[in-house]
């Protein structure tokens, strides 16, 4: 079952009800009961929420009855497998921490998201959650990293890189600096390559990208406000005159198909890793098809245990905080 946050969405209760029956998962709905007529499964009427305009903290603590609070709640009590949102970020991260809680030994939860590259799937973490972060919390990020991609995507022994202004090892801020010698004597359990700059973002070798929130915020939204651009240029030049328009329709599945790698549908949202609970978050303006698709990665994360093993991954790498063996469904520290 996954606990399915259907408020805060740009497009309305009603396109989280529709990506719910697309996906034809179990879900539970939190949400305004009166707008979630249809809904393919059970309804605990939640309609208040948290806004992008609140304190996130401040009003989880305060609205005990929110959608985004209930539903964390039911990931806690194991009433539920997962929990999905596509309301405010802040909301669902504090939620989660107040309610599902971090894995023992984890300092701090890390949004991991997929960048928009053509042919791959590379991760980028931290993509929000921390604007500073201390080197063992990147040594953290990339266990935590490498094990979603081989629990959710298939990627056999992820490699891992860290984004720095240089590919030496002794370049960067002290943190990554200090993170990268840590890394670097991690032995087999995790595969390091080092750093990399920022210009190998999108045709760099690694499945995983590691650094601090703030720099990987921005590095994600240039991504997408790139990818954006590029996308509206090449339709300009498409349309421009009738020998590109017929051009255009000779490649037009090509484009279709790379259209979907930048799209926010391919992708279906973002994790929160290091919490004791799968939690998907997406963009308030995603479709059904797109909830769709962060349903079915919710899913798929809980049905691959992969909380469980990142616990195991971290602990045997020596990363975690004197965090006892099995301690993920523990008591925070």
């Amino acid at each position: 079952m996954i606990a399915l946050d259907a408020n805060g969405a740009d497009r309305g209760p009603e396109a989280v009800v529709e990506g719910a029956r697309i996906a034809g998962l179990p879900v539970t709905l939190y949400g305004p009961a009166a707008r979630l007529s249809g809904a393919p499964g059970e309804v605990v009427d939640a309609p208040v929420f948290v806004t992008n305009d609140e304190d996130p903290a401040m009003a989880v603590r305060s609205k005990e009855d929110a959608s985004i609070v209930l539903a964390a709640r039911a990931v806690r009590e194991r009433q539920a497998d997962a929990l999905v949102s596509f309301g405010s970020t802040g909301a669902a991260l504090a939620a989660s921490l107040f309610h599902i809680k971090r894995i023992s030994g984890v300092r701090r939860p890390a949004v991991a998201a997929l960048l928009p590259v053509p042919g791959r799937d590379l991760l980028l973490l931290d993509a929000g959650a921390n604007v500073e972060v201390r080197a063992d919390e990147l040594v953290q990020f990339a266990y935590m990293g490498s094990v979603y991609m081989e629990t959710v995507h298939g990627v056999a022994r992820p490699a891992v890189g860290l984004l720095s202004n240089g590919e030496e090892a002794k370049k960067g801020t002290e943190q990554v600096v200090e993170a990268h010698e840590r890394l670097s004597e991690a032995g087999t359990g995790l595969n390091f390559v080092g750093n990399f700059e920022g210009t190998d973002l999108v045709d760099s070798p690694v499945d995983v990208l590691v650094t601090d929130g703030f720099t990987g915020n921005v590095a994600l939204k240039v991504l997408e406000g790139t990818a954006k651009v590029v996308g509206g240029a090449v339709r300009d030049a498409i349309m421009s005159d009738p020998i590109s328009k017929i051009g255009g329709l000779l490649v037009r599945r090509k484009l279709a198909r790379l259209s979907r790698t930048f799209s926010a549908e391919h992708v279906g949202g973002a994790v929160l890793l290091g919490l004791r609970g799968v939690v998907v978050v997406g963009h308030g303006s995603s479709s059904p098809e797109t909830i769709a698709t962060a349903l079915r990665l919710a899913r798929r994360a809980a049905d691959e245990r992969m909380v469980e093993r990142t616990a195991a991954a971290l602990e045997a790498g020596g990363a975690l905080r004197s965090a006892p063996a099995g301690s993920f469904a523990g008591g925070d520290d």
